[in-house]
């Protein structure tokens, strides 16, 4: 789970506005996708006392058809002594346990007596969703009893594939290849969750105010119906390099919307907020270690992360180590 911004804010945006026309956002999009074998851009570089961290900031999504090749992280990973993987998440359910949520997990899908999306969105935010729908997404009469958040989900995932991206843990599946390749170590950075009782945890799901389920569909809406160009655009500057205009490239996010819902349930909020922390925590903690004890270490962090003034590596800065952008 990428580790996103808390602070938005959810207020409005169930009334955001969005394009007046309903003509479908597939039809607008006109960035040319690379394709074949790409370099991606440069390595940030890390060091203090002799010791460095290479690390590879990685996008999602990127362009279907092309495929990430770096002589330079090969070059890297074979010198290196550890491989630090990307922070993540790993939600953990008994089997039989998971059996018996099922009844539950099918309820905070769905909206509450039937309703269906005509009912719960306001009229201007239905209407730009049947226009994404017929565009993206299969006449499927199901989608409609779907609650807002769970639809935004749906939508954003077949409109990626549909526009030439692909999301998903591409670069990251090669970095692992190429130390296994090189007999390197990999350090996980995953946190596993344990729910002793995950019908408890699906029905705090169903607790969700209603007006930020509905925000985090209409941010994903405004997201698709704006920001897929910029996405394309976004993944063609990774694939060819272009850190300049990646910084100069504004990195939308609907996702952070739809955290802020999950956020607005008091029960979820403490445990989404430490989760934040322990990610941060765990990855630093892990570089400087690897800093520490390794002549040379290679890490994985998504792009964003390494753009932003405040990012990790930049906190890494403050504690002393020279960080070198490319």
């Amino acid at each position: 789970m990428a580790c996103a911004s808390i602070g938005s804010s959810a207020t409005g945006a169930g009334d955001a506005p969005g394009p007046t026309s309903a003509e479908p956002a597939a039809a607008a999009i006109q960035e040319v996708l690379v394709t074949g074998e790409q370099s991606g851009p440069g390595m940030w570089h890390v060091s203090k006392d002799g010791h460095e961290l290479w690390i590879l900031g990685t996008l999602d999504p990127l362009p279907k058809h092309m495929t990430w090749r770096s002589r330079d992280a090969d070059e890297v990973i074979a010198r290196s002594q550890a491989v630090i993987a990307p922070p993540g998440v790993d939600v953990s359910v008994g089997f039989f346990k998971g059996l018996a949520a099922l009844p539950a997990l099918l309820g905070a899908r769905t909206n509450r007596n039937g309703r269906t999306l005509r009912d719960e969105l306001p009229e201007t935010v239905y209407e730009r969703w049947l226009a994404l729908r017929e565009a993206y997404l299969d006449d499927d009469e199901d989608l409609e009893r779907l609650r807002p958040s769970v639809a935004a989900h749906e939508l954003y995932k077949r409109a990626i594939e549909r526009s030439g991206l692909v999301s998903g843990d591409t670069v990251w599946r090669i970095v692992e290849k190429l130390a296994r390749r090189h007999k390197v170590p990999v350090t996980a950075m995953t946190i596993e969750i344990v729910l002793d009782d995950p019908r408890g945890t699906i029905r705090q799901l169903g607790k969700i105010p209603h007006d930020q389920d509905v925000a985090c569909l209409a941010s994903t809406l405004l997201t698709l119906e704006s920001a897929l160009q910029p996405m394309r655009r976004r993944a063609t500057l990774w694939a060819i390099g272009d850190v300049e205009g990646l910084r100069t490239l504004p990195f939308t996010d609907q996702r952070a919307t739809c955290l802020d819902a999950i956020t607005a349930v008091p029960e979820l909020r403490d445990r989404v907020l430490t989760l934040r922390d322990q990610l941060v925590d765990h990855w630093l903690s892990a570089a400087q270690l690897a800093l520490a004890t390794n002549q040379t270490s290679f890490a994985v962090l998504p792009i964003g992360q390494l753009l932003e003034a405040d990012g990790w590596p930049a906190r890494l800065r403050t504690r002393g180590y020279i960080v070198d952008e490319p």
